[in-house]
């Protein structure tokens, strides 16, 4: 069912995002205006297009999904994620600035006297923008469907429309302020509906995180399972089925035994209070499993430490590496001013990534029937309109959309200028004119790509992209700026 709130919300965000990059027509002139904005954008604008641009739906719906379905463990990537800029902050912001380069393939280039190492440095920005973009496109797919009951390629191919138009228009100048504005609306989105809730939900029934204690349903709960699913009950229970279960269609109540049973896509049930069933694809996880402090893989803690301290490099070594936040460095005046940058830039992070994980503490007890259904990526989306209810709930629900939409948005943004500043400055050598054409052509490829990627997790496709960053960007700008002897 369609939500007029949400849909008005979603529409508030894009049509803003859209009237911003049209202004880009008027004011994007040069390259330097597509590439770096003229490299004339104060620190505080400067950090809040940053952190609007940074916090994508890997921040947004992927930390507080995966928390939810993988323990508190995960939130060792929200650590990583901010703990990267402490090193930009450090070793790189200052001395990048400095170098004068408009990208990353002209720092290779420049500080390695190497043609070749450009071509591979321009591929490898493809690479790492590319499979970053993925993501954000499936969560727009998945945000549309949640909040608005649309198929999942119109959230797809609606992100990827604007913000084509948009980056076509006036790049990096004209998207800054967007930017900015999208950083303080998902911040706004998080934080209203969490502290509602906090209050709303005085006494919330903490069974489930008992050391032994399973995910529990605390109320009669009606789950909508959208695939073919293989449910694992823990005990026999009585159960209303709308649709396939076990090969028969159903419509009534059924007593289902404890064990294995097949789900058709499309299938409604309604449980009774008591524990929530597993999927087979993945293990149960009992109050000691979910709030283990080491990190989880698929649910399994296969060498927990190491997967621990391996999410904790990834992220940390990946996010100096990403090349549309390193672009932004580019956009400062000078070196004190990329410096203060990022210091404001780990102000707002910070505040930012306390909220993900209230939204997983409170989706175990009060939203289990996302274990049933697999759409665990959906919790901040959901857990507002299940918790609140009524008026108040649709609100919360449409605030969270529009913060959603405001980081696929933003994020998107920033891959599609480094991405087409990469092609059209590192490849084609070409003015504004190429810069358009290839935001054009790259909007579309990326847009057919989101639309092949919705069976993936937001957060493996994230882990992808972090991972070739961490390898690759991060040592060649550490050892680059701080070892002379680096050939």
């Amino acid at each position: 069912m369609i939500d007029p709130l949400a849909v008005a919300a979603i529409v508030t965000v894009g049509v803003a995002t859209v009237f911003v990059g049209a202004r880009g027509l008027r004011i994007a002139r040069t390259s330097a205006d597509f590439l770096v904005a003229t490299r004339a954008v104060p620190p505080l604008l400067n950090a809040s297009a940053i952190s609007g641009e940074y916090l994508s739906a890997a921040s947004f719906l992927g930390i507080a999904s995966l928390a939810l379905s993988e323990g508190l463990g995960a939130l060792w990537y929200a650590v990583g994620y901010l703990a990267g800029y402490l090193v930009l902050l450090a070793v790189i912001a200052a001395p990048l600035r400095r170098f004068g380069a408009y990208t990353i393939p002209d720092f290779a280039e420049g500080r390695l006297d190497s043609p070749r190492l450009r071509s591979v440095a321009t591929g490898l920005v493809l690479l790492i923008c590319g499979f970053y973009a993925l993501p954000q496109l499936t969560g727009a797919g998945i945000t549309l469907e949640d909040a608005l009951g649309l198929p999942y390629w119109v959230g797809v191919v609606v992100l990827g429309g604007i913000v084509t138009v948009a980056i076509a228009s006036g790049g990096m100048k004209s998207i800054t302020l967007a930017q900015a504005l999208q950083y303080w609306i998902k911040v706004v989105a998080l934080l209203v509906p969490a502290v509602v809730l906090l209050a709303v939900l005085r006494h919330p029934a903490l069974g489930s995180l008992r050391p032994d204690g399973a995910a529990r349903f605390t109320r009669p709960t009606v789950v909508h399972v959208p695939g073919r699913e293989v449910l694992v009950f823990a005990r026999s229970t009585r159960v209303a089925v709308t649709g396939v279960l076990d090969g028969v269609r159903r419509h009534g109540a059924v007593l289902v035994t404890a064990g294995r049973h097949a789900v058709g896509a499309g299938t409604r049930i309604a449980f009774p209070a008591g524990p929530v069933p597993h999927l087979a694809s993945r293990p149960a996880l009992d109050g000691a499993a979910w709030t283990s402090p080491l990190v989880r893989i698929d649910g399994r803690s296969i060498h927990p430490l190491a997967a621990t301290y391996g999410v904790i490099t990834a992220t940390f070594l990946g996010a100096i590496g990403l090349p549309h936040i390193l672009v932004r460095f580019y956009t400062n005046r000078d070196g004190s001013s990329a410096r203060r940058t990022t210091s404001l830039v780990l102000l707002l992070l910070s505040v930012f990534y306390l909220l993900p994980g209230i939204f997983a503490f409170l989706g175990r007890l009060e939203a289990p029937g996302l274990y049933v259904s697999g759409r665990t990526n959906g919790v901040v989306l959901v857990l507002p309109r299940l918790a609140a209810g009524g008026l108040g709930g649709e609100v919360l629900g449409a605030l969270t959309a529009a913060g959603a939409f405001a980081a696929f948005l933003s994020t998107t943004s920033g891959l599609l200028i480094a991405m087409s500043g990469a092609l059209s400055h590192d490849v084609l050598h070409r003015g504004p004119a190429a810069f358009r054409w290839s935001a054009l052509g790259i909007g579309a490829a990326a847009t057919a790509c989101g639309l092949a990627a919705g069976g993936y997790a937001i957060s493996v496709l994230v882990g992808w992209a972090f991972a070739i960053a961490a390898s690759s960007f991060g040592p060649l700008l550490v050892l680059g700026i701080w070892w002379r002897g680096l050939t």
